[in-house]
């Protein structure tokens, strides 16, 4: 199983990028095996056929398992991870890829917004959902156990739907 996570926080090295990777261990049992940090592809997101854009866009159309994580942006998911995403074949983009839409954000009143925000755009795109998202507060994130908390409940879904989707179930 090929476990991905890409970050949409225009900070590189970021808190966001530091959770969906824990959320990935926690539910894949080990270290992410491709991350993306967004930020880093630069000015090659604006248009069209950028090379380091297509490979990060095709490790991910690749993946088993992809952990889409954003900081909350004005009540929503970043514009730095829409253009990411825009990158994708709607329908089909994200054919065959299990996602979890993680945010983070500074207290709980998006707690909906992986949900009503990002899910529908990753599912658009072709990707199955088949657990809830993860909103995290920014300031706990690595002491209040939410993510152990999900990978306990979520990881056999998540990974059950890796296997059905890749016809291995």
């Amino acid at each position: 199983m090929r476990v991905t996570v890409v970050a949409g926080n225009p900070k590189a090295g970021s808190r966001t990028l530091e959770a969906a990777s824990l959320v990935a261990e926690a539910i894949g049992g080990q270290a992410p095996d491709a991350v993306i940090d967004v930020v880093e592809l630069g000015p090659g997101l604006l248009g069209w056929g950028d090379e380091q854009v297509a490979a990060a866009v095709s490790t991910v159309a690749e993946s088993d398992l992809v952990v889409f994580g954003s900081p909350t942006f004005k009540a929503t998911y970043t514009g730095l991870l829409k253009l990411f995403l825009d990158q994708f074949a709607t329908g089909d983009g994200l054919r065959d890829v299990v996602a979890v839409p993680v945010m983070l954000g500074a207290g709980p009143a998006h707690a909906l917004a992986p949900d009503l925000l990002l899910k529908p755009v990753l599912v658009e795109l072709g990707a199955a959902t088949p657990a809830p998202g993860l909103y995290l507060l920014d300031s706990s994130y690595t002491t209040d156990g939410r993510i152990a908390e999900y990978a306990q409940r979520w990881a056999p879904v998540l990974l059950a739907a890796t296997s059905v989707r890749a016809g291995r179930a």
